[in-house]
């Protein structure tokens, strides 16, 4: 029986939604690693309520996520009002989350994802419709400090005033993007600032920087994103001191992934899988260039997993013949 509500009484550990990345095949991975708390990717509530196919599939949930969480972007309240009521009818989803971060223009230019903090009468009356209308035990929201000057702890205020059960703070203003630092002072001053649950957010991508940052912030949790693609297993590494993974278990979570790729998306899982195995490849292999370059041309899933296994095999022969 899946859990009812997240247990905050121990630091949460989160898979951040991350547009792109995020879909159930890579939650599946990551669950497997122990994220506590997985989130889908951010699902547009308009293109929800007009049915789309694609945004419906976005929706669904691996059997291994017990704590599943489904973020929604939007700010017309009808519109949110009825994409809450089609989530309503999912079963095994514990949240609704409201992006109040994504600063992507194509986002932000609909009032939705960050602009909704330029707006904070609005983000208000939306996270007051996803609380009242939800059969979910939690209503969240992920945003930033500010749009372009920080006004977080007002946020965060209004936030917990319009019925929010939990909050994830990034640690950056949407001027900010993705390439100013972290401002984890200010996270801290978040959760000095109300009572509900905090997650911190931003660049977290090291089991001594985690550590660090549950610390200096206070929060009750941690919210990784971009630094897990590519490193599914550093939940393990955070919550249980694990070692750095060995080649041969790299191998098998990049091979369980692309199957993963494949049972969800079909044979075009293999091309959407590109961008995945140029993350994976990042960590100074040799030949990383070559192959990334070459996976790029191959659309074929049967070749691409043999090139792929052949990729990684050698990085595992070479630590083996190190031993």
């Amino acid at each position: 029986m899946p859990a009812m509500e997240i247990d905050f009484s121990t630091p949460v550990y989160a898979l951040a939604p991350l547009a792109g990345f995020t879909d159930l095949p890579f939650r599946s991975v990551v669950k497997k690693f122990g994220a506590d708390l997985t989130v889908s990717e951010m699902i547009n509530s308009n293109a929800l309520i007009h049915n789309s196919k694609k945004t419906f599939k976005m929706l669904e949930k691996s059997t291994l996520e017990d704590l599943y969480a489904v973020q929604i972007a939007g700010s017309d309240l009808d519109v949110i009002r009825r994409a809450v009521e089609i989530i309503n009818e999912k079963e095994g989803i514990i949240a609704i989350d409201l992006n109040c971060g994504c600063p992507a223009p194509k986002v932000v230019n609909n009032l939705q994802g960050s602009s909704l903090l330029t707006n904070l009468a609005q983000m208000a009356r939306v996270i007051e419709v996803i609380k009242k209308y939800s059969n979910k035990t939690h209503t969240s929201v992920k945003f930033r400090l500010g749009f372009n000057e920080k006004n977080h702890k007002e946020i965060a205020r209004i936030c917990q005033e319009s019925g929010a059960d939990y909050i994830a703070v990034h640690g950056r203003t949407r001027a900010g993007r993705y390439k100013t630092a972290v401002d984890y002072d200010a996270i801290a001053e978040v959760k000095s600032s109300v009572s509900i649950p905090v997650l911190a957010n931003g660049d977290i991508d090291s089991p001594t920087k985690a550590k660090w940052v549950l610390k200096h912030t206070a929060a009750d949790g941690l919210m990784i994103g971009r630094a897990a693609v590519g490193k599914p297993w550093l939940f393990k590494q955070i919550k249980n001191d694990m070692d750095e993974p060995s080649s041969e278990l790299i191998r098998g979570v990049v091979l369980e992934h692309f199957d993963r790729m494949l049972e969800h998306y079909g044979k075009y899982g293999a091309i959407v899988f590109r961008k995945n195995l140029h993350s994976y490849s990042k960590a100074g292999y040799q030949g990383a260039s070559a192959f990334r370059d070459q996976i790029n041309h191959i659309e074929e899933a049967s070749q691409m997993r043999e090139v792929v296994y052949d990729f990684f095999s050698q990085s595992l022969e070479r630590e083996q013949s190190r031993v």
